[in-house]
């Protein structure tokens, strides 16, 4: 009988087996390690600290809003605590709300510094150049993932993500993906290129109309795509041919076995309408034509133009962009339709677009800038119950404006308040995996708003029933070995206030009020029974995770 054919000996088998569990106890250990955290590319700059002109143009923003108010009997409310702009910060720059462990570093700060440091650490942090990314991603190629083979929207967004982890600045960025040729996998800014694919077309390549809607609306606030088809029959300020010699300049964008390439002998063709037949349409600008260079490919040309310092549509574009990232709600509305003449333009945005075009377009500068005024740190509720926030102070910025968290706000606020420390990028593998599948799962039954996210439609019937009766919130707020801070903090508060405290600091970012506090601790005193502690603290969270507080910012 030969070796192979053998029966093992007991002994070996159990040799065997107990080597097979020591490798799967290992690599269960490995996946939930921690991976080391990779450096970032740029190292943190305290930008309030080293900038003294960003605190100058704070101020101006402020000012020019208070001017508003003087004119029309409008007073501002007074600014809330540290912990609330902290919340906004983080929600509005990685979709989540801060974790305990950070509550407690940020409160470890001397109070002085406390928000600079927190802003700061925020913006070196990768999980604030991925959402970011993600935000600007949707402005300039939408949600939709497109022809596969020819686009790769995921690609883009890393990309992007990048770009901005290495404060590289916005207007480069732009050029970049306008320009951009070869694949769109190796060269994933070309993906803004080849997003205009659309296989249920004729056309074959890239589609200038809607490359050219994509650059007006999503670099400059404009939305002169309402003349592609006719003349502008109210304002008579855009004509038909305004629109089709801005989309001239991406029509010999094709597609090669190198990827994207340019055909500068290729036309575009128009039939105007009253015409009977196509004729050529030949770049040019609808506006500054002065800034556009003479030399170049069109596609360099119009990049160049687009991004120009002295181009200040684009600059107000992305300052209004990132003010609505910031409040939820831009300064002017519709977001992509900012008036072309300064004298139209609100003047806290036009001091804004100014700064930003005069300091390189560079986005981390913005974000500080907005941060540190005093409109986006006023308390959005009147410390007064007998006279309540109007609308009109909200939309006068005299009240920091209520508005619903976006789909992918509420899971990350879900996610990150069940679990006492921080999930990022250094998290262990599997809690990372867990959030993605969750978040992902979540947003698609919560209904995604898209490129409309801005547009608050109302909250729904189905949403509130999700979040009441939904799988995420249910699963997070229950007892969970792996993902359970209502059993930590059931273990580890030394007493009933103690941890109806650290739930509060867990879900709002805020500590509770006296009544709030008496209020729940009297109802885990009574439960005297562990197994009784635990269900209160369950229903505690679950009522937290469902209430109006949690799902708006505020």
């Amino acid at each position: 009988m030969s070796p192979a054919s053998q029966t093992p000996r007991p002994a070996t088998a159990w040799l065997s087996l107990a080597a097979l569990a020591l490798l799967a106890v290992a690599a269960a250990l490995w996946l939930w390690q921690p991976r080391d955290p990779a450096p970032p590319a740029v190292a943190a700059t305290p930008l309030r600290t080293t900038d003294t002109d960003l605190t100058k143009v704070s101020a101006a923003i402020d000012a020019a809003l208070e001017a508003d108010w003087s004119s029309r009997g409008i007073h501002g409310l007074p600014p809330v605590d540290d912990l609330i702009v902290a919340r906004r910060l983080s929600l509005a720059l990685t979709g989540a709300i801060p974790s305990l462990e950070e509550i407690r570093l940020l409160e470890s700060q001397p109070a002085e510094d406390r928000l600079d440091f927190w802003l700061d650490r925020l913006l070196a942090d990768p999980r604030s150049a991925d959402y970011l990314a993600e935000r600007l991603a949707r402005a300039s190629v939408g949600v939709e993932g497109g022809p596969f083979l020819v686009y790769r929207r995921l690609a883009l967004v890393r990309w992007l993500s990048e770009q901005l982890q290495q404060r590289r600045p916005y207007d480069a960025i732009v050029r970049e993906m306008i320009t951009a040729e070869g694949l769109w996998t190796t060269n994933p800014a070309a993906n803004f290129i080849t997003s205009s694919i659309d296989n249920n077309n004729q056309k074959e390549g890239p589609d200038q109309i809607r490359l050219a809607i994509r650059t007006t609306r999503a670099f400059l606030g404009v939305r002169i795509d309402c003349v592609q088809c006719h003349d502008d029959k109210f304002g008579d300020r855009w004509k038909q041919q305004d629109f089709h010699q801005l989309a001239a300049f991406y029509a010999g964008a094709e597609m090669k076995m190198t990827g994207v390439r340019d055909d500068r002998h290729k036309p575009h063709e128009v039939r105007f309408r009253g015409d009977a037949e196509e004729r050529t349409v030949l770049p040019a600008v609808p506006f500054l034509p002065h800034l556009l260079p003479d030399q170049g490919r069109p596609r360099e040309q119009l990049a160049v133009w687009a991004t120009h310092p002295e181009n200040l549509p684009f600059a107000r574009a992305t300052a209004n962009r990132m003010w609505a990232i910031l409040f939820g709600r831009p300064l002017v509305e519709p977001i992509d339709d900012i008036p072309l003449d300064a004298a139209d333009v609100p003047p806290a945005l036009e001091v804004l677009a100014r700064d930003f075009a005069q300091q390189g377009h560079d986005l981390h500068r913005l974000i500080a800038t907005i941060a540190g005024t005093r409109a986006f740190r006023r308390d959005s509720r009147s410390p007064d119950p007998a006279q309540p926030a109007t609308a009109e102070q909200e939309k006068a910025w005299a009240a920091f404006p209520l508005t619903r968290l976006r789909p992918e706000q509420v899971a990350g606020g879900v996610i990150q308040a069940t679990q006492l420390s921080t999930i990022d990028r250094q998290s262990p593998f599997l809690i990372q995996l867990a959030r993605f599948g969750q978040t992902t799962d979540f947003v698609k039954r919560y209904g995604d708003p898209g490129e409309s996210e801005f547009e608050d439609p109302g909250g729904t019937i189905p949403q509130r029933l999700l979040m009441m009766n939904g799988k995420l919130v249910r699963e997070r707020a229950d007892k969970n070995p792996l993902f359970g801070a209502v059993s930590r903090i059931r273990a580890l508060a030394p007493d009933p206030a103690a941890a109806v405290e650290v739930a509060y600091l867990c879900l709002f970012t805020r500590r509770p009020t006296e009544t709030e506090r008496s209020h729940f601790a009297g109802r885990l005193t009574e439960a005297a029974r562990p197994e009784a502690r635990q269900r209160v603290l369950e229903d505690l969270y679950w009522s937290l995770l469902n209430s109006t507080e949690f799902s708006w910012n505020h």
